[in-house]
């Protein structure tokens, strides 16, 4: 598991939704898994509240993972989906993600994967937007964003996913289900961003400081499976923004699996970095 930066930090993101989601405003406007070994059986929480906020930790415990990620996105009858995979490691909180953009209307396919990179307070992503050069990544400042990259970059980051669940406000057990033929305990409820910022660890709490600013409502609703370990295998989080005068609903789904496999993840040098303009 190794992590190199080399580049630094340059300029700040925007605070407009129309202007930091990135990919929700364009998409829409224009439009089996494993682990390394099996757990043990889920068995139902004493404390539902308490299992839910503990997810997070029993990630960094595990140490890496495999993400699989989706957000469908709604607004005025379209629905669009981006979807990514990758790799997380929640003890250096940094990850990548290979994320695939929808289909125009007319079928064709014209986007390349963007290729992104997760780190504490920033998140790099090339092939990003027209105008980029070949070969250069943007870096954008997630603690600047009124998102805090809960949606910004297509996919939420995974430890940002597990750390939100720390602000649960409300939650029920609702029952043992397979999950990719593993039994989870399925948990249901709202988590108040806010509070998670406020709980959260020191590397995801400059982020979600951001959305609890930026998002008008801060309950945000949840669907959390955990393993017998307390891991958390599957999160589906339940947002809703105003952009440019259209709610948007987004649903974000974040799946872990093959948990201690190798992440590598190596951060741009500053010279690969672009700050000029991107367009779309």
């Amino acid at each position: 598991m190794t992590v190199q930066e080399h580049g630094r930090p340059y300029g700040r993101g925007s605070g407009s939704f129309a202007a930091t989601v990135v990919l929700v405003g364009s998409l829409v406007g224009s439009a089996a898994a494993s682990g390394c070994a099996a757990p043990p059986d889920p068995k139902p929480a004493a404390d539902p509240a308490l299992a839910v906020r503990g997810a997070a930790d029993a990630l960094t415990r595990a140490g890496t993972a495999k993400a699989s990620t989706a957000m469908e996105m709604a607004s005025g009858g379209t629905r669009v989906t981006i979807r990514g995979e990758g790799g997380y490691d929640f003890r250096r909180r940094t990850g990548h993600l290979q994320v695939v953009l929808p289909r125009d209307p007319a079928g064709k396919s014209d986007h390349r994967p963007i290729t992104e990179l997760l780190a504490p307070g920033a998140l790099y992503m090339k092939n990003r937007g027209a105008g980029v050069p070949a070969g250069k990544w943007v870096r954008v400042d997630t603690t600047a964003l009124d998102d805090g990259n809960l949606v910004t970059g297509g996919a939420t980051d995974p430890a940002a996913a597990a750390e939100l669940l720390r602000g649960v406000r409300e939650v029920a057990y609702v029952g043992e289900v397979e999950l990719a033929g593993e039994r989870v305990g399925h948990y249901r409820g709202v988590a108040d961003i806010a509070h998670a910022a406020r709980a959260a660890s020191p590397q995801l709490r400059g982020a979600l400081a951001a959305a609890a600013k930026g998002f008008s409502d801060h309950a945000v609703p949840f669907d959390a499976y955990l393993d017998g370990e307390g891991r958390l295998r599957k999160v589906r989080h339940r947002f809703s923004f105003s952009n440019q005068g259209r709610t948007v609903a987004v649903a974000s789904t974040t799946l872990l699996y093959g948990f201690g496999v190798p992440v590598r993840v190596v951060l741009p040098d500053r010279r690969d970095l672009y700050d000029g303009k991107v367009e779309g």
